[in-house]
């Protein structure tokens, strides 16, 4: 278990204020837990950007190798080709939350991870599994977010998904589809100049072969 040492930034004159156990009590998303519980072979989420070009960015999925004190050792499971299978170090590093999410400036050194046997959609975002389960008990709530869950696998056949107990016969589950941003994209398509579109003057020989289609 690895504990994080938490304080409050002197600037304000506040730090007398907030006890330690205090402090230690305190969790946002964006930070690590005050108590880290990891042992060799943990799957853990990376928290941060620290080195995209050396694969280590904010959602970068990780096995824990080796576990020291001020260091610990990890493997990228990553399925980009460049990064998977390479074996980096990640120190303790001092994490400052935004100020909309605490009250008060926290500063907190941990390591800048989180267990990630499992993650919300949200997160997944970018991922790609070979096998993956999906707990839908509590249904969507947001456009493309089924879709963003059934297409993290390379697979079909590999995904499992767990539903309600009343929707077990039916096999259904409730997909949310903003029509009004498809059809705003539709509208795009038909009456504007496609250039707007991609967003791009450089795309232009795109666009025009678009407009000759439609």
């Amino acid at each position: 278990m690895l504990r994080s040492m938490d304080s409050v930034s002197e600037e304000d004159g506040m730090h007398y204020a907030y006890p330690v156990e205090f402090l230690q009590q305190l969790n946002a998303g964006r930070l690590p837990p005050t108590l880290l519980c990891l042992k060799v072979g943990s799957s853990v989420i990376l928290l941060r950007n620290l080195d995209p070009g050396e694969g280590l960015c904010n959602g970068t999925r990780m096995v824990v190798l080796n576990i020291r004190r001020k260091v610990l050792q990890y493997r990228i499971i990553s399925k980009d080709k460049r990064f998977r299978g390479k074996v980096v170090l990640i120190p303790r590093i001092r994490l400052l939350p935004n100020a909309e999410t605490l009250p008060m400036p926290l500063k907190r050194l941990q390591f800048p991870v989180r267990l990630a046997f499992a993650m919300t959609i949200n997160k997944s975002q970018g991922q790609s599994v070979e096998y993956m389960g999906i707990n839908l008990q509590i249904s969507v709530f947001s456009h493309r977010q089924l879709y963003v869950a059934f297409s993290r696998c390379t697979l079909p056949l590999n995904i499992s998904v767990l539903l309600p107990e009343q929707s077990q016969e039916s096999r259904r589950t409730l997909n949310i589809v903003y029509k009004e941003v498809l059809d705003y994209r539709l509208y795009l398509y038909l009456t504007m100049d496609l250039r707007l579109i991609f967003n791009d003057l450089r795309d232009e020989k795109r666009a025009d072969c678009y407009w000759k289609k439609a």
